[in-house]
């Protein structure tokens, strides 16, 4: 397969390109959309002195995109978009607080019921039917693509409605183009209603360092993503996680590792090429990833990782639930049930659950020792360098103990995981593995070598690309897809977290 088999289209299966396929959803990381995306923008910005018909062309291009990952799903986006439009005006309007109160319900109500129905229906079957000592059979439900993303980011809407942080659009094509809008649409980062909306009512305007940024954040995504990501993954991690039994614990050890990595990269890449996207349409996201590897603390890393998710966590849900103003015990209590679901929001499986509730413990313990040692550090940037650099060890250590559970195909494979490291570690085929696997090992070294490279190299180099003329800019993405296309050992891998 040539570079140029990248977007080389069969003109007579455009009926085909125009349909849903489950099996062949439309993904950032491939050429089709990278071709839609090009022809997208050449409209996006020759209607850029057009404000109303560039929203709706924008609208229309991403229930296109969405119908393209999810199918008739997007009648549900649709819907969502319109009950909380509707909802947030009723909010603001109403008079009484019990009358906003009970609207806010009624949005609470839409939209957690769709998600707990999509998401939950199984699970909680599976266990009430357990309980009662009965069978159960399970409903056949597909998960709506994004569902967990952009339900999250509707309610943001009418609850800061409701807190009177946020006045409500008066423009239904205004809201449904936030709610959306396809470069954070399937997986994230989870933008804030407060944040975004001033910015659909601005004119227009991408600077030439806002496309310098967009393209360094796009490329890196992509490589991070197609190349290191997919790589270890295939040839690697999925291989130890299918079946731990098969492997030495040093293998299954690399592959905890392999798979942090991995994560990190998909989950990161996607939310780069989000936010560099967003940037070439004039829109600028918060950061959703900060080098979570070099944290030193379990605080730290929650403020460094899936940024987007914790903050909304923390603002939504844990001072919903009091957060640290009502007493240390109602805190902790607070942190437990926020993690908890936090864990269950990315599946429903008790290993979901036991993966939240060993980051609540964590998180927990740390405030205890934050409150009883003096001069106590939460980041690692305050701290000695000996002190910093063990904490970001143990840190580290602890996240990969959580990433078992999380990726484990069921919690005996998890069990059998930790029972070959503990119990059959077989150091001494540590050079066998990385002659065997040489490519793997080069592969993660330079993940990892990427992920701890100091922040002011990556602002340089960030910079490098700002300044570069247009038409290089474009070789670089093309080199890169080059390059993807060359090395790839299999059909385009879709993001992990696609599946939450």
């Amino acid at each position: 397969m040539n570079t140029t088999d990248l977007f080389r289209i069969d003109w007579s299966k455009i009926p085909e390109i125009l349909t849903y396929d489950s099996n062949n959803p439309l993904l950032f990381n491939s050429g089709l959309f990278l071709f839609l995306f090009l022809f997208f923008s050449i409209g996006y910005y020759l209607l850029r002195n057009t404000h109303s018909v560039r929203i709706l062309y924008t609208i229309a291009f991403s229930c296109f995109f969405y119908y393209k990952t999810s199918g008739w799903f997007v009648f549900l986006l649709l819907f969502i978009s319109v009950s909380d439009f509707i909802l947030a005006r009723l909010i603001y309007n109403a008079e009484r607080k019990k009358t906003r109160k009970f609207f806010l319900f009624c949005s609470l109500l839409i939209d957690l019921g769709f998600l707990c129905y999509f998401k939950y229906t199984n699970f909680f079957g599976q266990m009430v039917a357990d309980m009662l000592h009965q069978p159960f059979q399970g409903f056949n439900l597909l998960l709506p693509v994004g569902i967990s993303f952009y339900m999250f980011q509707s309610l943001s809407y009418t609850i800061d409605v409701y807190r009177g942080q946020l006045k409500p659009l008066r423009k239904w094509s205004e809201y449904a183009f936030f709610t959306t809008f396809f470069p954070q649409l399937t997986a994230g980062p989870i933008i804030r209603a407060k944040d975004f909306i001033p910015q659909i009512q601005k004119k227009l305007h991408v600077s030439k360092k806002m496309l310098g940024i967009g393209i360094f954040l796009i490329v890196g995504g992509l490589f991070k993503k197609a190349v290191i990501s997919d790589y270890i993954s295939i040839n690697f991690v999925d291989r130890i996680f299918d079946a731990p039994a098969l492997y030495s614990g040093l293998e299954n050890l690399m592959g905890v590792y392999g798979y942090a990595l991995q994560i990190y990269c998909d989950f990161s890449g996607y939310s780069d090429m989000a936010i560099g996207l967003a940037l070439l349409l004039g829109f600028r996201f918060n950061v959703n990833f900060n080098s979570p590897y070099k944290s030193a603390s379990i605080t730290e890393f929650w403020r460094r990782w899936h940024i987007s998710l914790s903050t909304w966590l923390r603002d939504y849900l844990y001072i919903s639930l009091g957060g640290n103003r009502k007493g240390k015990v109602r805190m902790y209590i607070n942190l437990m049930i926020t993690m908890l679901l936090g864990g269950l929001w990315h599946g429903a499986s008790l290993k979901f659950i036991l993966w939240g509730a060993l980051h609540g413990v964590s998180l927990v313990v740390h405030k205890i020792y934050l409150s009883i040692v003096p001069n106590a550090k939460i980041a690692g940037t305050e701290m000695r360098p000996v002190m910093r650099f063990l904490g970001i060890l143990f840190t580290f250590h602890l996240v990969c103990f959580g990433w078992i559970f999380f990726r484990a195909n069921s919690m005996d494979g998890a069990f059998e995981i930790l029972s070959r490291i503990i119990f059959h570690f077989n150091g001494s085929v540590f050079f066998d593995f990385i002659s065997g696997y040489k490519y793997i090992c080069i592969m993660m070294l330079l993940g990892f070598i990427l992920h701890f490279v100091p922040k002011s190299i990556e602002n340089k180099t960030c910079r490098l690309v700002i300044r570069m003329p247009l038409l290089l800019q474009a070789l670089l993405i093309f080199l890169l897809i080059a390059f993807i296309v060359q090395i790839k050992s299999s059909e385009i891998q879709p993001f992990i977290y696609f599946q939450f």
